[in-house]
């Protein structure tokens, strides 16, 4: 197997990328057959106009030796993301200052009709293959694409006949104060193949135990991953039909809720106090229901033909996902009339899909062509209520219906031409509705809404330019639109007008502009980028502070930076990089900055990979987080998202051997150094409970046995 994890544009690479690559000319070899499916069909990374990081089962292993957590993983890996929010929620955990379309094997896990921002939580991490991030405004994938989109790859058979398993078990603890907080983890998979048919299964369970800070303080639960407790269960079976058609089914289930005899103890940034947790011993019952995701299930059935006409590929899905994530109790949506002290909002969604896309290929003189075209329909019943039966948003009735149009054009092997585009026909029916009355200082207005249909139409475009001639400097020019429905649900929720027909319900057109290199040079890989992101309609919240309601800002915004990385591989046993990210967004009506809903601070990687025998294997990397202060306190306090942010440093070690050939063990440390430090999103985020430290020097040990 192809062991490759890099970017194409000034993205973060991987330290598993070139472990096994002696000069810059065999990675370069590499990256020229790289494939990435994320563009809806295989295609060669050195043919990729847009910027794309890959993380491959090499990286995720090594990663995993120290946490499991997907937010972490993609936190150190994807430049251009931001910090781990240190929560089972990436709220503040942006793509480029957007909302990023998460996928599992191209099926939509995010709620863009009332995004949760749960999604990048949704399957365990041993089911997967590899991650595909494309970043920047895309429609290929249509609505909720803002920022661009992440796609879980599942794993596949082997494809030699046969039988084959591993097993993972592994345990994790404070380092600082072990008391409650040993987890524990186990995960099998199996996989086979006989002559026409094949299998992958794959079941999971975690316990976190009881996270604590440097001090050896339990973190506060808000969205806590502190006692979080997930299964998971997955299959996939394919039969090939005959030597160019293939069927396959993919199920996965997963749950993860936070079932914990700690209470917490909430604060907020203004208090000057971090919100904390302590052990129930006085057997009282924290109000609401667990926090997590109950259930999200995936059900896809595809049929895929290697030529159903001359030189077309074809692939065909029909498609089912349904989930139900909770969310935290609390007293803004107390009514004292119904004689409830406060309640608990949870989204349910359900989607059902249908996709038809061909690939034809088409040979000129000097020229190789191809054509990526379909349909996608798409059916998406989505609503937030309460756990105690109230209505938060109404039921959203959405049927979309898109044809697409996507070419590529390879001139003398070292042009590369894109272009594109995507039509939207989306129809979104709403009942008659009543807002939920929500109370802070004060409680807001219900108003009564008649419902109706909202429809959208709309076309977007894209096109890209590279240049591969020279090794030391290939570039890449690209225009990008994305269309997005801008959580509707958060915008109907907060209505004040009688009728859905008076509500701004506008749909956001995002532009993104992008220009980049990437190139090598010796034992040097290098790549940069930077971009301007605009969209007519804004994609940021404010919060009320009298009632503690979020409005959508529907203000013009503009979100700019850029990205940088350089790697150096000395001898065939050490690989060194560094990394950089920075970004920065206005309202462009009113001149102002975006709040930390939206933009993350800067970010700095560094990373060393060593192999010190052939058996021995170890990795260190960094994370600075920079501070970003753009915001004055309304009188004596911050509010909204409007908290200043202070730099922080995060150090992690791993390490494994391997013993035998189907045996290995590994040990990591999460916050090395045991810095005292709140994430990002606990800086900026006012809200009561949301100022949580981030994890102290927490240890992973483990062993795997494949059989």
């Amino acid at each position: 197997m192809l062991k490759t994890s890099l970017s194409l544009t000034a993205l973060f690479v991987s330290s598993a990328v070139f472990a096994d690559a002696p000069n810059a000319e065999q990675q370069a070899k590499d990256m020229e057959r790289i494939i990435v499916t994320g563009s809806r069909v295989e295609e060669r990374l050195d043919e990729v106009t847009a910027s794309v990081v890959i993380v491959d089962q090499q990286a995720l292993l090594r990663n995993m030796e120290v946490t499991n957590e997907l937010q972490s993983i993609l936190a150190i890996q994807v430049p251009g993301m931001g910090p781990n929010t240190g929560t089972n929620s990436s709220s503040g955990q942006n793509l480029r200052g957007r909302s990023a379309l998460v996928l599992i094997d191209g099926l939509p896990q995010s709620t863009p009709l009332r995004n949760g921002r749960l999604a990048i939580r949704s399957l365990d991490p041993s089911v997967i293959e590899r991650v595909e991030v494309i970043k920047g405004a895309t429609s290929i994938y249509g609505n909720g694409a803002a920022g661009g989109i992440i796609n879980y790859i599942t794993k596949n058979a082997d494809s030699k006949d046969g039988f084959n398993g591993k097993l993972n078990l592994a345990t994790n603890f404070s380092a600082t104060d072990f008391d409650d907080s040993l987890g524990k983890r186990a995960d099998v998979t199996l996989d086979g193949r006989n002559d026409k048919l094949s299998f992958v299964a794959n079941v999971a369970y975690e316990d976190n135990g009881i996270i604590k800070d440097a001090d050896g303080d339990p973190l506060g639960l808000l969205y806590g991953m502190s006692g979080f407790e997930s299964k998971n269960a997955f299959t996939k079976i394919g039969y090939d039909l005959t030597d160019q058609s293939a069927l396959s089914l993919t199920y996965n289930y997963f749950e993860g809720q936070q079932e914990t005899d700690y209470i917490s103890i909430n604060k907020t940034v203004n208090d000057g106090e971090k919100s904390y947790a302590e052990k129930n011993t006085n057997g009282i019952k924290a109000p609401g229901d667990p926090q997590g995701p109950r259930g999200n299930h995936n059900l896809k059935l595809q049929y895929e033909h290697a030529e159903i006409f001359t030189d077309t590929l074809f692939t065909g899905d029909v498609y089912w996902q349904k989930l139900e994530n909770v969310f935290f109790y609390s007293t803004k949506f107390r009514d004292p009339e119904l004689g409830l002290a406060g309640g608990q909002s949870m989204i349910e969604s359900e989607k059902t899909g249908i996709r038809a896309n061909f690939n034809t290929t088409v040979d000129f003189d000097n020229t190789a062509a191809s054509f990526t075209y379909g349909i996608d329909l798409l059916n998406d019943v989505t609503a937030q209520t309460m756990v105690d039966g109230r209505d938060w948003t109404p039921e959203m009735d959405m049927d979309n219906a898109a044809l697409y149009l996507q070419s590529k054009f390879v001139i003398n092997d070292d042009w590369v031409v894109k272009a594109g585009l995507r039509h939207e026909e989306i129809d979104v029916s709403v009942n008659d509705f009543q807002t939920l009355m929500v109370c802070r200082k004060t409680c807001s207005d219900v108003v009564n809404v008649a419902g109706g249909d909202i429809e959208y139409s709309a076309t977007t475009y894209n096109l890209g330019l590279r240049y591969n001639a020279f090794d030391t400097f290939m570039p890449f020019v690209s225009y990008s639109e994305g269309f997005d429905v801008t959580d509707l649900g958060r915008t109907l929720r907060t209505a004040s007008a009688p009728s859905i027909n008076k509500i701004d319900t506008d749909a956001s057109i995002i532009k993104n502009y992008e220009i980049g290199f990437d190139g090598y040079y010796g034992i040097f890989n290098y790549q940069f980028a930077t971009f301007i992101s605009k969209s007519n309609i804004g994609t940021s919240l404010v919060e009320d502070a009298a009632t503690g309601k979020y409005e959508s800002v529907r203000s013009p915004q503009e979100i700019y930076g850029f990205e940088a990385a350089l790697e150096a591989k000395p001898s065939d046993t050490l690989t060194l990089g560094v990394n950089y990210s920075w970004l920065e967004g206005k309202n462009t009506d009113t001149d102002e900055y975006l709040n930390g809903s939206t933009i993350n601070p800067p970010k700095f990687a560094a990373y060393a990979d060593v192999t010190i025998t052939n058996d021995w294997h170890a990795s260190l990397t960094m994370m600075h987080v920079g501070s970003r202060d753009r915001f004055e306190k309304v009188g004596d306090v911050y509010t909204g998202t409007n908290g200043p942010v202070s730099s922080y440093n995060v150090v992690n070690l791993s390490t494994s051997y391997q013993i035998s050939q189907d045996f290995k063990v590994y040990g990591g440390v999460e916050n090395l150094l045991n810095n005292d430090y709140y994430p990002a999103r606990s800086q900026s985020y006012t809200g009561s409970g949301y100022n949580v430290k981030g994890k102290g020097a927490t240890v992973n040990l483990g062993i795997n046995y494949l059989f």
